[in-house]
């Protein structure tokens, strides 16, 4: 099944997926909890403000989804509880990488192993491009493979659980500034090749210029 998830549906449900991982103790979430977990200003991107009522439509939209359901456990507050290992037979590690995806936008290998320790300890790079490989490689993909950045050496990867275009702005800034630069630095490359080249031209007219008085 092929998820399109908006933008606060998939912090909500990156925040359910972290807190179990990380905070089990304090899982399943209540509204409040939940609601500080999406606008936390720490691992996320983009930070947001997001209203009770914008929670409970997230909510409302992963319930319909599949993705997630009110908790039976405790009767003092209604909890919320995420339904990742039901609606996409997904392990430990493959829920971690997906959370850090879904609150912090795309991420080369080597960030998502810094980044997902809290929730699981990957033993290497190996092991997180492993997970990753396997996402790809399900139907539907659960994660997709991002052209390499000018100037950066690793693949980026995102998740699809909602749409590429409502990725962080601040991560397209970033894309913008990096490709300038990256552009401004191949002008340069360009400009110093033809520097040389006139050079040596140069130095081959003046050395035929001395043969003539050999």
């Amino acid at each position: 099944m092929d998820y399109d998830l908006s933008p606060h549906a998939a912090r909500v449900l990156g925040c359910l997926v972290e807190k179990e991982l990380a905070t089990p103790e304090y899982y399943p979430l209540t509204l409040n909890a939940l609601v500080s977990a999406c606008n936390q200003k720490s691992n996320r991107d983009p930070v947001l403000s997001l209203t009770d009522d914008d929670v409970l439509a997230a909510l409302e939209e992963l319930r319909q989804e599949q993705l997630s359901y009110k908790s039976s456990e405790g009767v003092r507050a209604v909890r919320f509880c995420h339904n990742l290992p039901g609606a996409l037979k997904v392990e430990e590690e493959e829920q971690a990488i997906l959370a850090v995806l879904l609150l912090r936008g795309p991420q080369t290998p080597g960030e998502l192993r810094t980044r997902c320790d809290r929730l699981h300890n990957f033993a290497d790079l190996a092991a997180v491009e492993a997970v990753l490989q396997g996402l790809q490689e399900r139907t539907p993909a659960l994660v997709i493979q991002l052209p390499r950045q000018p100037g950066r050496k690793e693949h980026r990867y995102a998740q699809r659980l909602s749409a590429l275009e409502t990725l962080p702005e601040s991560q397209v800034a970033g894309d913008i500034v990096t490709g300038s630069r990256q552009d401004r630095l191949t002008e340069l490359e360009t400009e110093l090749a033809a520097v040389k080249a006139e050079l040596a031209d140069l130095q081959e007219q003046f050395a035929r210029f001395l043969a003539q008085f050999e």
